[in-house]
């Protein structure tokens, strides 16, 4: 089968377009998946650089929807033929093999894709939804009349986020990378939309010097200073990646200084640990998707071949919404 592997961590050079790969077998509890269309999400970059510890050569890919196409001994649940989609099989250091034509995944894993609703748009909201509805339910539980800041707003995650905090009564102050984005990040409903430059400043007179209630940060050095700054006495920075890099030595006490922040850096593994939240959480973000409450911005659709121009456009910030790889 055709299949992507990074053969080092590095840089995108180091994915390699393999046309002939051992296809994987399903063992005890696991599925066979045709793969119809593979998210490609900050994760997989994060793990090709080595920032998440994936022993190589490894096959990337976090998240995908397609048909099973063999089942393992101990299986149940599952029939041959079904669609089904999944996002996240382990831990981050885990290798997932989403970029492949053919992938093993725990059955427990799965989440069925409901009728109506086809492959493609399954793979491209499953993660960043199940990620938006715990950030919003559970990180930081979004209330009525709350200002949250999210960063990235015309990404991906950034416009799933921005509708799903709207959803919840909040007002959304967007910020992105390029002027030519606020339409986009507009699009999800954001309130006001702001460059990067000076946000922490605008934040506060968009409040009369009260400050945000949240601020969403999957940004991470670049950002997270002016995000402290951005918040009102008790609020909340939710950290949820490091696409310039990761904070580094962070001295609590300033917490303390700032008003008494709080601080938190969550991962979806530890969201959708029990197969009950995950199968809740995916409910909630396809039947939001079925009837239109949730809209999905595919900003591109890339060959297996063609993974390494894909992770370059998602790190470069010249894409916008959801990249899917098509096997």
């Amino acid at each position: 089968m055709q299949a992507v592997i990074a053969i080092d961590h590095g840089g995108p050079e180091v994915l390699t377009a393999v046309p002939a790969h051992p296809e994987p077998r399903p063992g005890n509890g696991r599925v066979l998946v045709e793969v119809a269309a593979s998210g490609v999400n900050f994760i997989d970059i994060s793990q090709r650089r080595g920032v998440f510890a994936v022993p190589t050569p490894f096959v990337p890919g976090v998240e995908a929807a397609g048909t099973v196409a063999e089942l393992g001994p101990e299986v149940t649940g599952f029939a041959v033929g079904d669609r089904v989609a999944w996002a996240m099989d382990g831990s981050v250091t885990t290798a997932y093999g989403a970029y492949a034509q053919r992938a093993v995944v725990s059955a427990d894993r799965l989440v069925p894709i409901p009728d109506g609703l086809d492959a493609e748009s399954a793979a491209s909201v499953l993660m960043h939804g199940m990620t938006a509805h715990y950030l919003t339910h559970d990180a930081y539980r979004v209330r009525p009349g709350d200002t949250v800041v999210v960063h990235a707003a015309a990404g991906g995650l950034g416009g799933v986020l921005t509708q799903y905090a709207v959803a919840r009564g909040a007002r959304v102050i967007a910020t992105v990378s390029d002027p030519a984005k606020h339409d986009r990040a507009r699009a999800a409903g954001a309130d006001l939309v702001l460059g990067y430059d000076g946000f922490a400043e605008r934040v506060r007179e968009a409040t009369d010097g009260w400050g945000a209630d949240a601020v969403y940060d999957g940004v991470g050095a670049a950002t997270f200073d002016g995000g402290l700054a951005s918040l009102r006495t008790r609020g909340t920075m939710v950290l949820l990646g490091g696409a310039s890099g990761p904070v580094r030595d962070f001295d609590t006490g300033r917490l303390l200084g700032a008003g008494s922040l709080y601080l938190t850096r969550p991962g979806i593994a530890d969201y959708i640990r029990d197969r009950t939240e995950l199968l809740a959480r995916a409910h909630d973000v396809f039947e939001r998707t079925l009837s239109g409450a949730l809209r999905v911005h595919v900003g591109g659709r890339y060959p297996l071949a063609l993974a390494r121009r894909a992770h370059e456009d998602l790190e470069s910030r010249r894409s916008t919404g959801k990249l899917l790889l098509i096997p």
